[in-house]
């Protein structure tokens, strides 16, 4: 079998002109970045704006293991494989990180013959939007230490400023910093830190933003600092909104690119799923539902991580109302949530089944309390035994839930149409009752501790007496309505990434929180989560070149 990246590249691609023109947009509404790149124009999503909305189906997955679920590559196949039927239909994805790909585990384009093409692009540079984040992110930061030098007029106390520098690369050295030192002219000596460009609130507020007015006002209400009285201080009194905005004016804009099958598909936005809210933007969302009669989007991570944010958070904001879910499982995955070492993964092995299985329970058990429709897909593997299959098939059947094998990184579309029959099966017979999980009302420790218990299993939530002080301090400011966006380990249900399977009964614990008040939730720190990851002892960075002839190798 070729790697995904040898057959990213041996792939014929469609000009970018003639898959737009399959959903019927004109050249001269496409801003081009290359032959097989473009940005979809403000004039085409006017246009488009009174059609009707397409089905909005979201694909979702367990808690990632070593063993790989495979969920991007299943919404990419499931695409091609809606395209084989014949079906409208347009795929929404996030764009990759630059950490994943240089640290854990090389590009996120999917895989095998169920990709999103120019896949060395799409993980690299694509089209700046991750470079423009991070340059209107340090720019303020920029200004906001400039402010201070030049007399701080705005008594910024400079033992509370909470924005944070940022790069889009895995650089542990700098989580913590200190700036500042020379001579007088250099500024202020202080604390500073880095997060992930992935992890800025800039990143989560062009993700929600509806339109560049929208855009702005987000940016203007975000929280910088606090000053000497407990105020806080937005970027919009630091006069910092019209410059962000100029260098976030294109990067707003989603991009379109295509499958290997030619299926149109709308990459923009990526803030990390353990970290943010792990969804792509909402203007590219909502422009594939006017784009198609069918949208297939996915969040990040397992089911409680993105999904619920997808639900609480973006669906929330934007007022979307999915369809139908698509949970992807393997059943290595769920024999290694019963303790099997990754090694012996290839042996059929009922008992550690049914133990693991029970993560996929909870998984489905999630997903229900949203009221939508539920189809669990076993991401094929060529281990996989008859036995093995039947009774995850009969497992999910016994819960309401529709099956189907995906066996679309080996077939690419043709590998996926008994997925995609019984997702139209599924639209078709069952109605979406989709509904949050809290309500506004609730005050925020009311907000972590449901979706602490209902969401996760934990019997009880352990709040640090800082936190408890920081909750009281953002009701107060005005921020007790906002949603609250979890900040967990993605290996597990719990705190504890050791903790396989479906832990219960156990106290989470939350260390900190923060607003992102121009994001419009509030971000609560869990365990050792980190917004700043490391590199491992063995990156993939170490095995990534380029040839001769130019191309990349070992990017995934």
């Amino acid at each position: 079998m070729k790697t995904d990246i040898e057959i990213a590249q041996q792939a014929v691609m469609q000009p970018i002109t003639e898959v737009a023109a399959k959903l019927d947009i004109a050249a001269e509404e496409l801003e081009l970045y290359g032959k097989y790149k473009a940005k979809i124009s403000d004039e085409y999503i006017k246009r488009i704006s009174g059609n009707p909305d397409g089905k909005l189906i979201l694909v979702t997955a367990i808690n990632p293991t070593p063993a790989g679920e495979g969920k991007t590559t299943t919404s990419v196949g499931l695409g091609d494989a809606f395209g084989q039927l014949g079906k409208k239909v347009v795929i929404a994805l996030r764009e990759p990180s630059l950490g994943p790909c240089f640290g854990i585990k090389g590009g996120a384009a999917g895989g095998g013959y169920a990709q999103v093409v120019p896949m060395e692009d799409l993980n690299l540079h694509f089209t700046g939007d991750f470079h423009a984040i991070t340059s209107a992110n340090n720019l303020l930061a920029a200004l906001l230490d400039n402010h201070i030098q030049q007399g701080n007029e705005l008594r910024i106390d400079t033992r509370q400023i909470v924005w944070k520098r940022c790069m889009d690369m895995n650089d542990r050295v700098l989580r913590n910093i200190v700036v500042g030192l020379g001579s007088k002219t250099d500024g202020f000596v202080r604390e500073d830190h880095f997060v992930i460009t992935v992890a800025s609130e800039i990143m989560a507020v062009l993700c929600l933003a509806a339109d560049m007015q929208d855009l702005k006002e987000r940016l203007s209400r975000m929280v910088v600092a606090y000053d000497y009285d407990g105020n806080p201080v937005t970027a919009g009194q630091l006069q910092a909104v019209g410059a962000m905005a100029a260098l976030l004016k294109d990067a707003l804009q989603p991009n379109l690119i295509q499958t290997l099958e030619h299926t149109p598909a709308l990459v923009h936005g990526g803030p990390f799923a353990n970290i943010a809210h792990g969804c792509n933007s909402v203007r590219a969302t909502k422009t594939a539902l006017k784009m198609a009669d069918y949208v297939i989007t996915e969040a990040g991570f397992g089911a409680d991580l993105g999904a619920e944010k997808f639900f609480d958070i973006k669906c929330r904001m934007a007022a979307l109302h999915p369809d139908a879910v698509v949970l992807v499982a393997t059943i290595r995955a769920l024999k290694y949530n019963g303790g099997i070492s990754k090694a012996e993964l290839g042996k059929e092995n009922l008992e550690a089944l049914k133990i693991g299985i029970v993560n996929l329970e909870k998984h489905i058990e999630n997903l229900q309390l949203y009221g939508v429709p539920v189809v669990v897909t076993l991401n094929s593997f060529v281990s996989d035994t008859e036995a093995e299959i039947n009774f995850v098939k009969q497992f999910c059947e016994d819960r309401g839930c529709e099956f189907a094998i995906s066996e679309v990184w080996e077939k690419g579309g043709e590998g996926g149409i008994a997925l995609a029959e019984k997702v139209i099966r599924t639209l078709e017979t069952k109605e979406s009752h989709f509904t949050l999980l809290y309500e506004d009302s609730l005050s925020l420790k009311e907000k972590i501790e449901t979706v602490a218990k209902k969401i996760y299993g934990a019997g009880s939530v352990s709040f640090a007496p800082a936190v408890i002080k920081q909750l009281e301090k953002l009701e107060t400011l005005g921020f007790g309505k906002f949603p609250v966006c979890m900040a967990k380990n993605q290996y597990s249900l719990s705190d504890d990434p050791d903790k396989l399977g479906r832990p219960e009964g156990f106290e989470l614990g939350v260390r900190e929180v923060y607003v992102s008040a121009g994001a419009g939730f509030v971000v609560v720190l869990t365990g050792a989560i980190m917004t700043m990851p490391g590199l491992s002892k063995n990156p993939a960075a170490y095995g990534i070149d380029v040839g001769e002839n130019g191309m990349i190798t070992g990017l995934f």
